[in-house]
């Protein structure tokens, strides 16, 4: 394995409900970029994502991060994970539950102000959380991930459900983090997505079908497009088949 990448998997082969859902998964995730994971609904992204933060039974392979295997104790406070399910506590308030993540993780409570600005909620900080619609609940639980400042985020599908303005800040926010040395593996099944990101893990029916730059891919297969760049990958392996 390469050991300037970040994250790195080799023959990564998991079976979930008594079917494979990954086939044999290599991928490599350099360091200071913001990597895309993007594919259809249902084709493996968040099984991939599950499996990079050690929180998911492999059947076959490898996963290592910061050259560590996935899952190891030596990692647990340099990942950030945001999970697509809202992973807070809904009877404590917005501040109150980065709080608490902020006491688990160590981290100085002035983060907390700062990632409350960072996911635009100062006007809910006060507001129980179970009161707050779920795209706001998503936030608060981007913003635990944020706690700490993690050299590693991994986030599935961060910017779903928020509003263009929102959506546009983050991947603003992203783009800075990398620029100061973090790693970032983030999700989406929305192409138009793929335009923020340095470089795409282009992911269907649990393979990786590219693993490139938006204009190298471009290039490729000759579509300015990346939605149709995404769709000529598909023809082509169809037809190899």
């Amino acid at each position: 394995m390469d050991c300037a990448a970040t994250i790195e998997t080799d023959s990564l082969r998991v079976r979930r409900g008594g079917r494979e859902v990954l086939h044999g998964v290599a991928l490599t995730v350099r360091p200071g970029c913001v990597t895309g994971l993007l594919g259809p609904s249902g084709c493996g992204k968040t099984t991939l994502m599950r499996a990079v933060v050690g929180v998911q039974v492999i059947s076959r392979g490898e996963v290592r991060v910061l050259g560590e295997p996935a899952g190891s104790p030596a990692l647990r406070h340099a990942i950030g994970y945001l999970p697509q399910a809202p992973s807070i506590y809904a009877d404590l308030s917005v501040r109150e539950n980065l709080r608490y993540f902020a006491r688990v993780l160590g981290a100085d409570r002035a983060e907390i102000e700062r990632v409350i600005e960072t996911v635009a909620l100062g006007k809910h900080a006060d507001q129980v959380v179970r009161s707050l619609s779920g795209g706001e609940q998503a936030r608060v639980s981007l913003a635990s991930a944020l706690l700490g400042g993690p050299r590693v985020l991994v986030l599935d599908e961060p910017t779903v459900g928020l509003d263009p303005l929102l959506r546009r800040d983050l991947w603003a926010k992203f783009s800075t983090l990398a620029k100061e040395g973090a790693t970032l593996l983030v999700s989406s099944h929305v192409m138009d997505e793929a335009e923020h990101c340095n470089r795409l893990l282009l992911m269907r029916d649990g393979a990786i079908l590219a693993q490139d730059t938006p204009d190298s891919l471009r290039e490729r297969t000759g579509e300015s497009d990346l939605d149709d760049a995404f769709l000529a990958l598909i023809e082509r392996g169809t037809q190899k088949e």
